[in-house]
């Protein structure tokens, strides 16, 4: 098994109790729109405006459940976008990283860091990592074919047993390579 499925992530948010509050009002609480493929992740009913120097995005989707840090994962081109330096980073590694405002129905709340551009990297379960010779934190690479064949370098390895194996790559990346939806890549290591 050298194979694994590639999934686009698009532009979205993940905030704080405290920020929800501020955003939708005190003790309010997300809708599952649907569920993710990572186990206890869902996109939500809910949309906050994300507000920079340069430009907004008025429909940015909230991710849940609540995190213990407000973090808004976008693409190097909404970054230029929304007139930010968009750190690429792991999700969570979020210091020093650029600010927005955000707004919701009941408030907003201007965040001085947060805005990231994830760095590609790859859930995966335990036992699939001992299947495939991974480790937590290792970097491979991911070849996908079609018609403008990539081969995507440093993917970040992430292993846990509250994840799903599955790559994950921004729009950004996807449209280079031309995927669309759910696809498979091959996993090269070294």
């Amino acid at each position: 098994m050298n194979k694994v499925i590639i999934e686009t992530s698009a532009r979205h948010l993940h905030l704080t109790r405290e920020h929800l509050d501020i955003l939708f009002g005190k003790g309010y609480e997300l809708t599952v729109k649907k569920m993710l493929s990572q186990p206890g992740q869902f996109a939500s009913e809910e949309k906050v405006r994300v507000e920079g120097p340069k430009g907004a995005f008025p429909g940015v989707s909230v991710l849940g459940p609540i995190r213990s840090a407000t973090q808004v994962e976008i693409t190097l081109t909404d970054a230029r976008t929304l007139g930010v330096k968009a750190a690429v980073r792991e999700s969570g590694d979020i210091k020093g990283s650029a600010g927005v405002k955000l707004i919701g129905p009941k408030g907003e709340v201007t965040i001085g860091e947060g805005v990231i551009a994830a760095k590609r990297h790859m859930h995966v379960t335990p036992d699939d990592a001992a299947k495939l010779g991974l480790k937590d934190k290792q970097l491979v690479s991911i070849k996908v074919g079609g018609g403008r064949a990539l081969t995507f370098s440093e993917v970040v390895v992430r292993v846990s047993e509250k994840f799903a194996t599955r790559v994950h790559l921004d729009v950004d990346e996807a449209n280079a390579a031309g995927l669309e939806g759910e696809t498979e890549g091959e996993i090269i290591i070294g």
